[in-house]
Formats: structure tokens, sequence, C-alpha cells
């Protein structure tokens, strides 16, 4: 089940999330709370290889396996998502800090975070309709963005 997590703080977001972490038993290692500042704190979304080469000047013995294992970490307890872009083979990565859709462009792929007030929840629609137990639930929108209407 994922976390359900509404943080405007980008230091409570990252309590949160080590905290949850430490009572699940995973252990926090300097390049793992690196991870995690990096993606609480980026406007972007990073791929493995952007956070690793960000990261590398800082701690040179970090692994590019190392980033993905953190990140595999992070979407497994719901506090990061992957996106995928059209003809793009890689993986990118967003926190989950806040309640946002991602648009992304189907042409140039650049990604964009659409903030909703009291943004509708299909949860309960779908439980009803298949009898799933929803746990987590992502919504990602495709489009063409102004720069290549």
């Amino acid at each position: 089940m994922s976390i359900p997590i509404h943080h405007t703080d980008h230091q409570e977001a990252y309590a949160h999330v080590v905290n949850h972490l430490k009572e699940k038993g995973v252990r926090m290692t300097e390049t793992r709370k690196a991870v995690i500042r990096y993606l609480i704190d980026s406007s972007e979304h990073p791929s493995a290889e952007m956070i690793y080469k960000d990261l590398r000047p800082a701690y040179p013995n970090m692994s590019l396996a190392t980033v993905y294992n953190n990140l595999k970490v992070l979407v497994e307890e719901g506090f990061v998502t992957e996106l995928k872009r059209n003809n793009d083979t890689t993986t990118y990565y967003d926190f989950m800090g806040h309640d946002h859709l991602n648009v992304i462009c189907e042409r140039c792929g650049k990604i964009t975070d659409l903030i909703a007030e009291n943004m509708p929840s299909l949860e309960h629609q779908v439980e009803a309709q298949t009898g799933y137990q929803i746990t987590k639930e992502l919504l990602t929108v495709y489009g063409i963005c102004p720069d290549c209407q």
C-alpha cells in the first residue's frame, strides 16, 4: 500500500520518507539519503543516469547500480513513480509528495506536473467495478505541449 503524503516542505517530506523506511527496516545509507533528497528537491523528472551524474562528484564511491537499487526501494514503497515517454527507453522518476498528474508531450517528451485542487479519485469506482483492492493510483496524461503544437 502506498503511503499518501502531502508535503509542501521539502525537509518534512524528507523526514517522512526516511522515518518510513527506517520503520520498515531499510538501512539508511548516505547514498540512499542523497537520492531521496535529490528527488524531493528536483523540479525535473530525472532518470537514474541523471541522478548518478549529479550526485557522483559528492559520492565518488556510488555506482549507477546503487542509484537503481535506491530507486527500486522508493518505487516499491510508493514514494516515487516511474514515467515513460513515447519512443524513449529511459525511465524517469517522480517524487509523489503531493497530489498531481503528470502530463507528457508525445513529441518532445517534456514532462509537466499538473497540481489539481481536490483531485478526484477513481479508487472506489475501480474497486466497485473490478473487485480489485487498490494500492496505488497514478495518472499520466499524454498530449502535445504548447511548444510543439
